[in-house]
């Protein structure tokens, strides 16, 4: 554990932790150092070298080097200031003089560090190459503005974990020698690199292949690397930044929406980019590009408006997905109070069970931990998530955890994940039947559980799995042998040179097979692990001190999901693990802990975004217009049990829940007016809404809305865990997941995330069926049919087939019960 030490800088004395690296110490102390290669959460590169300062007298990279207790910096010496001079120089050498219609202008790091050092002439210069731009599909890569800081493969490696991008050879001309005696060192270092290289595509394909984060982009300092719809666009002096929460999945993640007027003779406001502080925080592909939901309504219509007012009035239910706001969610338990109407949210309900079974055996209402942790832990497990897609932040934690902490984890899944087995060799995969994930939690419990902690039941029932073994290994040992060897000796009668055979002793490997006596694990057999399993589990846990568990949708549907909860519970009593659940949905977690749920609608139904007798929606297919998320003043809680601001980005005209919520009795002028009379008893705090932060400081500190308060709650009389039940699912299999960058229906309405809607199928499962790309298929199981077209996708692997949620018109959610797999037939149609 790092401890508290004071350093100083610039005569001026600090606190940090031991070991952190003093570019980040005096950020987080608001001391400026110039630094242009440097990312808070990635690795260093020393591509620019810029941040030189001088420690205890030796000149050091201030992003490289680590603070020690007592510690003297000096950020500018005349060496420094001479060395920074000159790489700044080199940096706009060939640099094309386009400022006035590059997209990054206004905004440009190279902009702004060569004002800041006052370069106003040139000392450099070398003959250019061809450096054509090339379209990588979402992304605009222009090498001639390129500066080579690698920003975007780093990002893309230890942030993302796609490890896209890197540098290739540019092909120039060498530097010309006489640079080398007469430039100053670090600039001449870094002028001969950034010389060599430009930005390629690992694949050496023409087109990205990635999961399309677009993080790359955003921290790319020049206007090399640009989202290809906002190319020429707009300058980003005329953009207004609209501080927000996005709408998608339940990571909550800070984002700004980047506004301005439609065009010259249309003044309505237009989304033109979302942009993200990415120091903090890493957003995907559907929070960056999927940013045109709103809902567009002219007017408020009267003769709707009373139609909805008539039905809450005789509704016997009402049915809402999560995509709603804390408010909302509030108003609508409130209608519930008022009329008696059922309030029914299929996912939320499942979570809020699952939540509730889980604290009756921990005593708390929410789990214990959440993803900032889970990225500065060094060992992480995820069991019951397709982590990609079901929550992309919980991915990035996961491959932050392996790439900076030089982590290691295991992922638990049926279906096989290339993009999680290209994290790193420090990622076990385990790919179980489905149903086995209660195995799997009893694994965790097994493996790591602290004896003297684990209830007496449970561990004589593990041990029932445990069982003597003789097997064969194979030993390296050292073997003495004798052999002759020739050497030149003087021969003592002669005086002579002369060749002789003596003896010499030497040890040499030899392997030899041994039997000895293990303890073998039946639990690993139900899973199918292989026989090295243990041993690369001990290679992993080596120097890791720091443990972290996910656990996602397939328990909360799980058909044992009680004694998956429970486990859970005791998992975090009896190990060293603390848990982050992934609620389902943008607000799943908020619903949960507002409502009071009903398990089913019955009678004359109202629908919230879902289909219903009367449909209210925010996606214009409704008998009832609703803003948007992105049209809302409100709040979202996240994963990360935080609650967060959001504000209105684009402008709606119609009416909106609070309106009809006055008419039948309940009084606010507006829906933020509910946000300091969210539920104290479940964590909330009685803040007002604009009371509420919405920043980053530059240590980063997140004071974003508030946290959740810690609510403990009483305990079962009865907390023990039951047997599981070794049942799976085996035939041909489906899952109900959908692809990355796809969550909702409102995500699907989006220009810039289309996505072709069917059935996925890794090229594994085409290769070895009959089926094609882009034919079309019947899906039955017991529940129901669907007809739809085969999608090739290179995001998975494996014999498991993906029915996805976000085509509303697909239907797929009609060939499952609860649970998340199911077996079925796949036929050509």
């Amino acid at each position: 554990m790092s401890s508290n030490i004071t350093i100083t800088i610039d005569n001026q004395e600090i606190q940090t932790t031991e070991g952190e690296y003093i570019l980040n110490a005096a950020r987080a102390n608001d001391i400026f150092i110039p630094a242009i290669c440097y990312l808070t959460r990635c690795s260093p590169t020393l591509a620019c070298r810029i941040c030189l300062v001088e420690a205890d007298g030796k000149q050091v990279y201030a992003c490289n080097a680590k603070a020690k207790e007592g510690m003297n910096i000096t950020t500018s010496t005349e060496n420094i200031e001479k060395e920074r001079r000159a790489i700044m120089e080199v940096y706009d050498v060939n640099h094309p003089l386009q400022c006035g219609v590059c997209d990054q202008s206004g905004e440009c790091e190279l902009q702004n560090y060569t004002l800041e050092l006052g370069v106003d002439s040139q000392s450099y210069a070398i003959k250019d190459v061809s450096r054509e731009a090339k379209d990588w599909g979402h992304l605009h890569y222009d090498p001639g503005l390129c500066i080579v800081c690698e920003r975007c493969s780093t990002a893309c490696k230890d942030m993302i974990g796609d490890n896209s991008l890197k540098t290739v050879p540019r092909g120039a001309d060498a530097l010309d020698a006489e640079y080398k005696e007469t430039m100053p060192k670090d600039a001449y270092a870094m002028w001969n690199k950034l010389n060599k290289s430009v930005i390629g595509l690992t694949s050496g394909e023409d087109m990205l292949d990635c999961t399309s984060c677009g993080e790359c982009a955003a921290v790319c300092p020049v206007g090399a690397l640009v989202d290809t719809h906002f190319m020429y666009k707009s300058n980003a002096w005329e953009l207004e930044q609209i501080p927000a929460t996005c709408g998608h999945c339940s990571a909550g993640c800070q984002i700004s929406y980047d506004v301005k007027h439609t065009n010259v003779s249309d003044d309505t406001k237009k989304i033109y980019r979302v942009m993200n502080e990415w120091n903090y925080v890493s957003l995907c592909g559907a929070g960056r590009y999927a940013f045109d939901y709103e809902n567009k309504v002219e007017g408020k219509d009267e003769a709707a408006f009373a139609s909805a007012v008539e039905a809450f009035n005789k509704a016997e239910s009402i049915e809402f997905t999560s995509t709603i706001t804390n408010e909302e969610a509030l108003i609508l338990q409130k209608i519930k109070e008022k009329t008696g109407a059922k309030l029914v949210n299929k996912d939320a309900y499942v979570f809020q069970r699952f939540l509730n079974d889980y604290s009756e055996v921990s005593g708390t209402k929410l789990y214990q931990n959440d993803l900032k942790a889970t990225h500065n832990s060094n060992f992480v497990i995820s069991i019951g998530s397709a982590l990609k897609s079901d929550n992309p932040n919980a991915r990035y934690a996961l491959n932050n955890s392996m790439t900076i902490n030089k982590g290691a984890g295991l992922y638990f899944h049926p279906v096989k994940d290339p993009i999680i087995e290209g994290l790193g060799k420090s990622i076990m995969t385990v790919e179980h039947a489905p149903l086995q994930e209660e195995v799997a939690l009893y694994l965790v419990l097994d493996l790591f559980g602290d004896k003297e902690k684990v209830p007496a039941d449970v561990t004589k029932y593990l041990s029932t799995f445990h069982s003597d073994k003789t097997v064969t290994v194979t030993e390296t040992i050292k073997e003495e042998v004798i052999e002759m060897v020739k050497e030149i000796k003087v021969n003592e009668e002669t005086g002579e040179e002369e060749e002789v055979e003596v003896e010499k002793k030497k040890m040499v490997p030899k392997k030899v097979d041994k039997e000895v006596v293990v303890d073998h694990n039946a639990l690993l057999d139900i899973l199918g692990v292989d026989t090295k399993f243990m041993e690369n589990l001990e290679k992993n846990l080596k120097k890791k001190d720091t443990f972290s568990l996910i656990a996602g949708p397939d328990l909360y549907t799980h058909p044992n999901s009680k004694n998956c909860a429970r486990l859970l519970a005791l998992i975090e009593q009896c190990t060293d693990f603390k848990v982050t659940m992934i609620p389902t949905l943008t607000n799943t977690l908020g619903v949960s802990l507002i409502c009071d749920l009903d398990e089913s609608v019955t009678g004359y139904t109202i629908g919230y975004n879902t289909k219903g007798d009367f449909t209210l929606s925010a996606l214009g297919n409704g008998d009832l217009d609703m803003p948007a998320i992105n049209q809302q003043e409100g709040t979202l809680t996240s994963i990360n049990k935080r609650v967060n601001p959001t504000n209105v980005a684009l402008p709606y005209n119609g009416y909106v829940l609070n309106d009809i919520a006055n008419e039948l009795g309940l009084k606010a002028d507006y829906t933020v007016d509910y946000t300091s009379m969210l539920p104290v008893e479940a964590g909330f705090k009685a803040v007002a809404f604009d009371e509420l932060p919405n920043h980053y400081e530059n240590d980063g500190t997140e004071h974003r809305g508030y946290l959740l308060d810690k609510i403990e709650v009483k305990k079962s009389d009865d907390t023990k865990v039951a047997e599981f039940n070794d049942t799976k699912l085996e035939g041909t299999l489906i899952y109900l997941a959908n692809p990355v960058r796809q969550f909702s229906e409102f995500t699907n309405k989006c220009t810039n995330v289309d996505e072709i809607s069917g059935v996925y199928m890794s090229e594994d499962y085409l290769n070895a069926s009959d089926f094609n790309e882009g034919e079309n298929v019947r899906v039955k199981t017991d529940n129901g049919e669907l007809v739809a077209n085969i999608v090739s996708d290179n995001k998975i692997s494996g014999n498991i087939a993906i029915l996805p949620t976000f085509d509303s018109n697909l239907n797929s959610e009609a060939l499952f019960s609860d649970y998340r797999f199911n077996l079925a037939s796949i036929e050509k149609v």
